[in-house]
C-alpha cells in the first residue's frame, strides 16, 4: 500500500514539476552529497511546526462549536460538517507527517504528496468553512479557521518553492555525477557542485 501510493505521488509529481523523473529513475544509484547546501525550505519547516501544535486545538474547538451549533444547522450542513471535519482531522496527520519527510530528508515524492493533499483536499475545505456563511459560523470559530487558512496558503506556497528547488538541485547532481563520472564523497565532486551553486545564487 505505502510502495503504491509512493508510485502515485511520484508520477503526480513528474507532472507538476517536470525533470524529478531523471531523480527517480536513478533512485537506485548513489546519490551525491549536498556538502553544505540543504535545500529544505526553512519557512516551510517553521510553518509546519507550528501547524503541528495548533491543528489539534483547531479540531477540537471546531468540533466543541459544531455540537453547540449543531441542532440549529439545515440537516444538508450537519451532513457536510460532519464529513469536512471527519475528512480534515483524519488526513491533517498524514499531511503533517508527509510534509515533515520530504522537507527534512528532501524525499520529493513525499514532499508532492503533502502539497497535493494541503491543495486538492485541506485547503477547499478550509474555504468552505470559513467563507460558507450558511454554517453559521461563530466568531471564535472564524478566528481558529482563518488561522488555520494562513498555515495552509503559507504551505501551499513554499511547498511549491521546495519542491522547485529540490528537484532542480537534484536533476543538476544526477547530471553532473552523468557527466564527470564523480564519486558522490569525493573531493573534486564538491569543489565543482560548489562552483556550481555559487554561479546559480
Amino acid at each position: 500500500m505505502a510502495n503504491k501510493m509512493r508510485s502515485v505521488f511520484t508520477s503526480v509529481s513528474d507532472t507538476f514539476f517536470p525533470g524529478s523523473k531523471s531523480i527517480i529513475d536513478g533512485g537506485k544509484e548513489k546519490s551525491i552529497m549536498t556538502g553544505s547546501y540543504v535545500n529544505s525550505n526553512l519557512w516551510l519547516q517553521m510553518s509546519l511546526y507550528f501547524n503541528c501544535y495548533f491543528s489539534p486545538f483547531w479540531l477540537l474547538i471546531c468540533v466543541i462549536v459544531l455540537i453547540l451549533k449543531f441542532e440549529k444547522l439545515n440537516p444538508y450542513y450537519q451532513f457536510i460538517l460532519a464529513v469536512i471535519y471527519v475528512v480534515m482531522g483524519s488526513l491533517e496527520l498524514l499531511r503533517l507527517n508527509l510534509g515533515y519527510l520530504g522537507n527534512l530528508l528532501e524525499k520529493i515524492p513525499e514532499l508532492a504528496g503533502f502539497w497535493l493533499v494541503t491543495v486538492i483536499l485541506q485547503l477547499p475545505l478550509c474555504c468552505i468553512l470559513l467563507f460558507n456563511e450558511a454554517t453559521l459560523i461563530l466568531p471564535f470559530e472564524r478566528a481558529v479557521n482563518i488561522i488555520m487558512f494562513v498555515f495552509l496558503i503559507t504551505e501551499t506556497i513554499h511547498g511549491y518553492i521546495a519542491i522547485k528547488r529540490m528537484t532542480d538541485s537534484q536533476v543538476e547532481k544526477f547530471r553532473m555525477r552523468r557527466l564527470y563520472g564523480l564519486d558522490a564523497d569525493s573531493e573534486s565532486s564538491h569543489v565543482i557542485k560548489n562552483e556550481f551553486f555559487k554561479k546559480n545564487l
